[in-house]
C-alpha cells in the first residue's frame, strides 16, 4: 500500500503545480489504521509546506500514524520552520519518503533527522515518477539553472509557418489551449522580440482561473520592442522583463514608465548570451522556463544543449514551403541526431502533441 499511498500524495502535489516557486510543490498523505486522516500540499512560498498542512488536517490522529511525502522533509530553517520538528512532535510513526532532496541543506538530514528520534523512515518509491513530476526543481539544484521546455507547432510535414510567414492557425483550440496550461504551470513565458513583434503576443496565460501569472522574458539585445505592443500597454497588468545589452537611455526611461523591468546582460549586436540569460532568471529564483520563440532563438537554444522537454504541436495540415522548424542546425548524420526519451502522445482533437527529453 506504500506505493498507493505515495501516488496519493502525488495527486495532492498537482494541486500547488505552478503555485509555490521556488518551493517545489510537494505532496503529503497521513493514514493511521488504513484510514487517510490527513492531506496536503505546499502552499504559496512562505507559507506551509505539505507535511505541515497534512498534519493540521489530522490534528490528533497524526499520533502513532504513517506519513507519506513525496520529497524528503526539510530539517533547516528557511523562510519555515523545520518539517522534521512539527512531524516529530505530532508523534508520527513512520515516514515513507518518494526521494530525497538533492538541495545540500537537506539532503538526507532530514532523513537522519527523523531516525535520530526513533521514527521507521522508508525511502526511495515510485522514485521516477516523482522525479518526473518535480523536474523543474530538481534540474535547478542539479544544474545550477532553470528547466527549460522547448514548445513548437507544426504541420504533419514539420512547417512552422506558411512560404509568406503566416503561421495561425497551426494547432487548433485545444492544443493552444493546453498551452495556456504549461503558461500557468511555469515561472517564465520567453520570448525573442522579433516573436513579440511580428505576432503582437501577450506571453500571458489565459482561459484557467486561480492562477499565478508567469514573468513574461523578452530578450531585445538593443531594446526595438515597439512601444504599442500589446505585451508593452500590458506591463502594468501582467510582470515584465526585457533583458538586453544595450540601450539608450530614453528608451529605456520610456519602457520604464510603462511598467517594464530591464535587465542588462552579457550580449553582443543582435543577440544576448543565453548562459547568462540562464543565470540571470535562476538568481531570480525562478525555476522552470516555456520558450515561445521564434526559429532563430529555438535554434540557438538547440545549438547550446539548453532544452530540457518538447512539447510538439502536430496540426492536421501539409504545407509544404521553405519554413522547416530548425532548419539551420544540421547534425551532420544520423547517428549524430539528439534523440528523445520518455516520448508520449496525446490526441488534442484533431492534433497529436508528442512529449519528449532530449538526450544530448
Amino acid at each position: 500500500m506504500d506505493k498507493y499511498y505515495l501516488k496519493v500524495a502525488m495527486r495532492n502535489a498537482e494541486k500547488s503545480r505552478g503555485k509555490c516557486s521556488p518551493n517545489p510543490f510537494v505532496g503529503a498523505t497521513i493514514v493511521k489504521d488504513g484510514k487517510i486522516v490527513g492531506e496536503g500540499n505546499t502552499q504559496p512560498y512562505g507559507q506551509d509546506h505539505a507535511e505541515i498542512v497534512a498534519l493540521k488536517e489530522a490534528k490528533e490522529q497524526a499520533q502513532d500514524a504513517t506519513l507519506y511525502v513525496t520529497m524528503e522533509p526539510c530539517c533547516h530553517y528557511g523562510k519555515t520552520p523545520p518539517c522534521t520538528d512539527a512531524i516529530i512532535k505530532a508523534g508520527i510513526k513512520r515516514v515513507v519518503v518518494g526521494i530525497l532532496d538533492p538541495n545540500p541543506d537537506v539532503s538526507g538530514k532530514g532523513v537522519q533527522t527523523l531516525k535520530d528520534a526513533g521514527i521507521e523512515v522508508s525511502v526511495g518509491y515510485i522514485e521516477e515518477e516523482i522525479q518526473e513530476q518535480l523536474e523543474y526543481y530538481l534540474c535547478c539544484i542539479d544544474k545550477k539553472r532553470p528547466f527549460v521546455i522547448w514548445k513548437t507547432a507544426l504541420t504533419l510535414d514539420g512547417r512552422y509557418a506558411a512560404s509568406d510567414g503566416s503561421s495561425k492557425w497551426i494547432s487548433n483550440s485545444s492544443s493552444r489551449k493546453f498551452v495556456h496550461r504549461i503558461r500557468s504551470q511555469v515561472d517564465v513565458v520567453l520570448a525573442g522580440v522579433n516573436s513579440v513583434n511580428m505576432d503582437d503576443a501577450m506571453l500571458n496565460a489565459r482561459g484557467f482561473k486561480n492562477i499565478n501569472q508567469p514573468l513574461r522574458v523578452v530578450l531585445d539585445p538593443n531594446l526595438q520592442i515597439n512601444m504599442q505592443s500589446a505585451l508593452v500597454k500590458s506591463a502594468k497588468d501582467f510582470p515584465t522583463l526585457i533583458m538586453y545589452h544595450s540601450a539608450d537611455h530614453e528608451t529605456m526611461m520610456r519602457l520604464k514608465d510603462m511598467g517594464v523591468e530591464l535587465q542588462q546582460v552579457e550580449g553582443k549586436d543582435d543577440t544576448l548570451n543565453l548562459d547568462a540569460v540562464l543565470e540571470a532568471i535562476y538568481q531570480r529564483n525562478l525555476n522552470s522556463i516555456l520558450l515561445e520563440t521564434g526559429n532563430k532563438l529555438s535554434e540557438s537554444f538547440w545549438q547550446h544543449n539548453l532544452i530540457d522537454k518538447c512539447y510538439i504541436f502536430y496540426g492536421n495540415k501539409i504545407l509544404g514551403g521553405d519554413k522547416c522548424s530548425l532548419r539551420n542546425i544540421d547534425r551532420g548524420g544520423i547517428n549524430k541526431a539528439v534523440e528523445l526519451s520518455k516520448i508520449r502522445f496525446r490526441r488534442l482533437g484533431d492534433n497529436v502533441m508528442v512529449v519528449g527529453y532530449p538526450q544530448y
